[in-house]
Formats: C-alpha cells, structure tokens, sequence
C-alpha cells in the first residue's frame, strides 16, 4: 500500500494533520490502533481559550477558534461550536496580579480581552455566587465544543470528501527505515510505504517514535473532569469560567455543569509500562480529586458539588517547557510529531495541523511552528520528563508558571 504520508492517531491532532495535508494535494493515511478520537480526544472538556502564556500559542489557539467557527466553509463538513466567551476569575492577590500580566501581555498580542465590571459574574454566569471581591476578565473570542465527538467526526466527515483513508482497529508494529530516512510503517495488517510518517500517537507518542529509534520528550499524565447531573441552576447560555486559583474550570454541559482542573499532585501514567491492551479506558479515576477541587469553590459555584453524571479521563502528554512539541523528529528524516498537547490538544488541534501540514508540504503557513520543534529538548531522562511534565501540570493557572 503507498501513501504521501502515513498520520498514525486517529485524534484531533492527528486528523486535523491529515486533513490539512489533503487540502494541500497530498493522500494521507490514517491509522488508528483504537477508534478514531477514542483515547483523549474524545474525553477533552472542548474549550478553546485564547489567552496564553506566550505569543506563539495564542496566535495558535486564536487561529484554532478561527478554523472551528468556519469549518464548514474550508472543510466543507457541519461542525457546532458554542460562542460562550469566557471569565478568567481570581480570588487572591497573588493570582489578581497574574491575571493583570496575563490581560497586558494578551492584549499585545492582540487578543479582546477585556477586565470584568462589579456585578458582572453576577449578571451574567447563573452558577457563579460571587462575593464581588473577585478580580475577572472577560474573554469574549472563546468557544467551546459540546461535544468533542463532534470535531473528530466533523474532521472524519471532511476527511472522506477528501479521500483520506482512515485505518481503524489496526496497530503500528514498526517504522520502516531505510538509507537512514523513514520510508513508511508495519501495522499488524500490512505495509504501508510512504515518504513522511506522522507520529500524533498521544500517550502512545515515546513509543511509536522510538520504533524508528527516535525520541520524542513528552510524558503522559492523567486529567480528569466530571458533569453533573442536570440542574436548574445551570443557564445552558452561560459562559465558560477558568477560577485560576483553585485551578478549576467550568461550563454548561448536557442541561448540567462540567468541572474539571488541574490537580497539584498529578498522577503520571506511562503505557509503556502497562500491558500491551492497555488503553484510555484503563487509566485510573479518581472522583475524589475532583470533588476536592469543586469544595474549593463550593462556595461561588454549589452546583459544581451536584450528584455526577459522567466522570471521565483521560492522558494530557506535558513537555518540559509546557509547549507543543511539534516538527520534525531530529536525525530521522520523514518523521515528523504532533504531540505535547498540555491540555490544549484538542482546542488547538486545527491550528496546529494546519501549521505542521504546510510546513511538511514546503507551503509556508500563516503561522510558523519551527520552535515547537522536537529538537529543542535534545535527550532528556524519563525521570526528568516526568519530573517536568507534572512541574508543567501543577502549576497550569499558577503565577509560578507565567
């Protein structure tokens, strides 16, 4: 079988990758050990936030909201996308001045990001008691996704029209290397022979690139998020609310409310040291933390500690940076990684893809990805990965971390 290129993850990063290639005249191959968007894609809380920590990332997560609001028009595929808006809240002083610099620094970047008025959680979010002590900013480009089914089948749908051939239920067993250079994979179906291989394996990501003897420095660490059960407290309009200084973020979800956040002490999960069947299903849940999380802001938000749902999880893959690693994999021509999401995977997936396809295709892009490139780590320890990736996690919304 002969491909241009060979994408192996059937999530957002990975499809969006495909599809962006598609559109550029070249014929990927998609290869999925699961069910395409079946590990963290399908199991992602949806928000796209364009305030970020530095200006590479908010050009990409705005062009990323772009991308979703016009799906249709450039992928010719129906995509809802919910325009939210959201509230960045803090309830200490410490994290009131780090919202002040983050404000300052996105505006600069050129991001409508505006400061919140007295009486403005109020008036606007039906969930949020507030004391009107908080500091907010409102950020009214943001959007979220209900459902994050629905990008992976939108991209599914716009990838058929495509001609995109999406191989699911069937592993990569090997990267091909030939005179030095990548020249396809094994999957325990066939051999696929094509000049550029795609590594957006996600928590899988170590492992597929170091079939060819790569090394790619990203480690996989649980997130987890809930949804309660539906409740009248909950205006189904409401926007999205990140309180940044119980690391906790909240939207409407299913008539109900979705919580989720990241926790000060993260559990890694490497599957390299599960059994060969191990999966996203098989990651380890613990409500506990989250009902922790939400008695933190139980106070503002008492429909957050509302009976449950859904409870899901899945594995953010962090980098030593907290950036995407994203290019070419250093001294192994034709691999190339879609990888180190943390935690904006999915809400910067079109973006990204889009990025990481031209620059594949030699078609320059609006955005330039090269620092995202994977070389900028040289080797690192898993120790030291570890280490760092739930450095990169804890401290998320934290002013350590600006």
């Amino acid at each position: 079988m002969d491909a241009d290129l060979v994408v192996i993850g059937a999530g957002a990063l990975g499809l969006s990758t495909a599809l962006h290639a598609a559109l550029l005249g070249r014929r990927p191959v998609v290869v999925e050990r699961y069910a395409a968007g079946s590990q963290a894609s399908g199991r992602a809380a949806g928000l796209f936030k364009s305030v970020q920590a530095d200006e590479l990332r908010t050009r990409i997560a705005r062009r990323s909201i772009e991308l979703a609001l016009t799906f249709p028009d450039w992928a010719g595929a129906e995509l809802a996308v919910t325009r939210s808006g959201s509230f960045l809240v803090a309830r200490t002083d410490e994290h009131r001045a780090y919202l002040r610099t983050e404000a300052s620094q996105s505006a600069g970047w050129g991001v409508d990001v505006r400061v919140g008025q007295p009486g403005e959680l109020a008036r606007r979010l039906s969930y949020f008691r507030g004391t009107g002590r908080e500091h907010a900013l409102w950020c009214p480009e943001d959007i979220y996704i209900e459902e994050p089914s629905s990008l992976i089948r939108a991209c599914l749908t716009a990838g058929r029209l495509q001609g995109i051939e999406l191989l699911e239920s069937e592993a990569v067993t090997g990267v091909i290397v030939a005179g030095s250079r990548v020249t396809g994979v094994e999957t325990t179906k066939r051999s696929i022979s094509a000049p550029v291989v795609v590594d957006a394996a996600g928590a899988w990501t170590r492992q597929v690139a170091r079939l060819a003897g790569g090394e790619v420095a990203v480690a996989p660490v649980r997130h987890q998020l809930l949804i309660t059960e539906p409740a009248g407290a909950v205006d189904p309009a409401d926007p999205i609310t990140r309180v940044v200084d119980a690391a906790v973020y909240l939207r409407p979800a299913r008539g109900g409310l979705m919580a989720g956040g990241f926790e000060a002490a993260p559990l890694p999960v490497d599957p390299r040291a599960e059994a060969r069947s191990f999966s996203t299903d098989d990651v380890p849940l613990d409500i506990g933390v989250l009902r922790a999380m939400t008695r933190q802001i139980a106070a503002e938000v008492p429909a957050a500690s509302g009976p449950v749902a859904e409870h899901r999880g899945g594995l953010f893959t962090m980098t030593p940076d907290g950036r995407f690693v994203a290019g070419p994999v250093p001294d192994l021509p034709g691999l190339w990684v879609a990888s180190g999401c943390n935690g904006s995977g999915f809400s910067s997936s079109l973006a990204i893809g889009e990025a990481l396809a031209g620059w594949i295709c030699g078609h320059a892009g609006r955005i330039d990805i090269s620092a995202l490139s994977p070389a900028r780590f040289g080797q690192v320890t898993d120790e030291a990965l570890v280490t760092a990736g739930v450095w990169q996690y804890s401290h998320y919304y934290d002013p350590a971390g600006l």
